[in-house]
């Protein structure tokens, strides 16, 4: 070993974080779109139709708000509650 111990190659862990946001970016997609597509379609047809259309763009943009204001709301608790404040009970 070099000595390095614990610590990781800064590019590694970056390239890391960023397949992991990756990972994380498609598993929303892939949900918002069994959800919206089963609130949304009634029969898949050749076309779609206005209605339908309307569907999926406002079950998208409540979707993407929220998602946005749940991670919102759980960076807030994280930031209240400080990183040592959980305790362990037997």
């Amino acid at each position: 070993m070099n000595g390095q111990g614990a610590t990781a190659d800064p590019q590694l862990q970056q390239f890391i974080e960023i397949e992991s946001q990756k990972q994380r970016f498609q598993q929303l997609v892939h949900q918002m779109t069994e959800v919206c597509w089963e609130k949304c379609m009634d029969k898949p047809g050749p076309k779609m139709d206005s209605r339908t259309d309307t569907c999926f763009v406002y079950c998208v943009e409540r979707f993407i708000d929220t998602s946005q204001f749940i991670l919102n709301r759980l960076e807030q608790t994280q930031k209240s509650k400080g990183p040592f404040s959980e305790t362990i009970s037997d």
